[in-house]
């Protein structure tokens, strides 16, 4: 099969639901040497199954288009001017808290960074200071990072970040996704929304792709899934959809994955939400061809991921992926990508996994200041936290959505609310929903 390799980091991750993954799934606990249940199944096919029609039905999909794109980083030269310090808050080292991939990958983007531009012609000085999940860590490494003079932070995964400190010392605080409630009243910007802004887009895709008012939810049974449900479940709520939620373990058989399907789907809802991740996106695959179910499904672009899609095939049609997009190998922002997946030894960028929210976090600012440095302003960490603020023309990286800072009452903090929605397609791979290129949540947050 001719399959379209994701070329550019997948867009809009939700970093609960990652975090959901990471605790909650074992590649281990899925059969992944059997055979697919596409070969299994005697006489019913997803072809057979999928709705007739997959365009909106009752209104038109907000959407935003991406702006233009540049030529990428690759043709900059070294930068030359006087070094920012950037520093980074993460989260490594506790069970069940250790994501020391976000942190290497924002190292490897900064290194290819201080070879291709900088931030606006600025070499980049990184210093990262890991916390244990433990407020007090989190407030030394405020204290730490302010010591060292960095002009702008980069929160990485930080569950209590030490807004106060960084505010008393005049450093601008940066994010890549709010974690807790108090985030979203913080002096900071994070450049996605997490799960509030993929519950709404979830929820909102159901009703206008599918016309749906009723929906089955599989999820596993601990603390990043159930966090993961009840944004989820709220967000349902809000747009009047019905549903039955339905609670699996950690890990399944793939048996255990069917019989979590056959339950959400026992009532015949319109479309099926599956939070699981990585073995329980090929568990749930297969399921749902193995039993026939005929409902949509609607998850996350982690089960979009190459590693899900070359054991299930075409057991993946009927599966919609909020926030995963393609993108031809040979544009721009591709190349870029590539040059740091060889840096890091990957060879595409699902392998990155969590570290993907460092990449387009900090190419995201790099992109930024280079805008700035364009139009002869100055570049500091005040002034990229001001131009991010002000959202007049500041694109996230690479997928070139306007940033909308503050646009949701809310969610004051947030600067992202635009995801593609893709969905599988045989004998081609992922592909984007027509329609759905750059789907604008905000007019459906709860």
């Amino acid at each position: 099969m001719n399959r379209k390799r994701h070329a550019r980091v997948l867009a809009g991750l939700t970093a609960l639901a990652l975090v959901a993954a990471s605790c909650g799934s074992d590649s281990e606990t899925s059969d992944t040497d059997a055979p697919s249940a596409t070969e299994a199944a005697t006489e019913t096919t997803v072809a057979d199954t999928e709705p007739a029609d997959t365009t909106p039905t009752d209104t038109e999909p907000e959407t935003t288009e991406p702006m233009d794109g540049e030529e990428g980083f690759l043709p900059l030269a070294p930068p030359d001017g006087d070094p920012i310090i950037v520093g980074m808050v993460n989260t490594e080292g506790s069970p069940g808290l250790d994501f020391p991939e976000i942190s290497a990958s924002t190292q490897a983007a900064v290194d290819f960074l201080n070879d291709h531009g900088g931030l606006g012609g600025r070499p980049i000085e990184f210093e990262v200071c890991t916390a244990s999940g433990a407020p007090e860590t989190s407030q030394a490494c405020s204290q730490e990072l302010a010591g060292k003079g960095v002009e702008l932070v980069m929160l990485g995964l930080d569950l209590f970040p030490g807004y106060d400190t960084f505010t008393a010392s005049n450093i601008p605080v940066t994010g890549i996704l709010p974690i807790l409630p108090g985030d979203y009243t913080a002096n900071a910007l994070f450049l996605g929304g997490g799960n509030t802004t993929t519950s709404a887009a979830m929820a909102a895709f159901a009703q206008e792709n599918f016309g749906a008012t009723t929906a089955g939810v599989i999820s596993a049974d601990n603390d990043g899934a159930n966090a993961t449900e009840a944004d989820l479940l709220k967000a349902l709520d809000a747009i009047g959809i019905t549903y039955v939620s339905i609670k699996g373990g950690d890990n399944e058989t793939d048996a255990g994955f069917q019989g979590l399907m056959a339950q959400a789907t026992a009532d015949n809802p319109d479309v099926l939400y599956s939070l699981y991740a990585d073995a329980g996106c090929i568990g749930t695959m297969r399921g749902r061809v193995s039993l026939g179910i005929e409902t949509p499904v609607i998850t996350t672009a982690i089960c979009s991921s190459a590693e899900v899609i070359d054991v299930v095939g075409d057991d993946a049609e009927g599966w919609y992926f909020i926030g995963a997009s393609t993108e031809e190998s040979g544009t721009p922002d591709a190349d870029d990508l590539q040059a740091i997946l060889q840096s890091l030894g990957f060879t595409n960028s699902t392998e990155l996994g969590l570290g993907g929210l460092g990449v387009t976090g900090m190419l995201s600012l790099a992109t930024i200041a280079n805008m700035m440095a364009a139009d002869g302003e100055e570049i500091t960490g005040a002034s990229i936290y001001e131009t991010l603020e002000a959202s007049d023309g500041a694109v996230n990286w690479p997928d070139g959505f306007p940033f909308l800072c503050g646009s949701a009452p809310a969610y004051q903090t947030v600067c992202n609310f635009i995801f593609p929605i893709a969905t599988y397609v045989a004998g081609t791979g992922i592909e984007t929903v027509p329609g759905y290129e750059a789907f604008d949540t905000t007019p459906y947050l709860p």
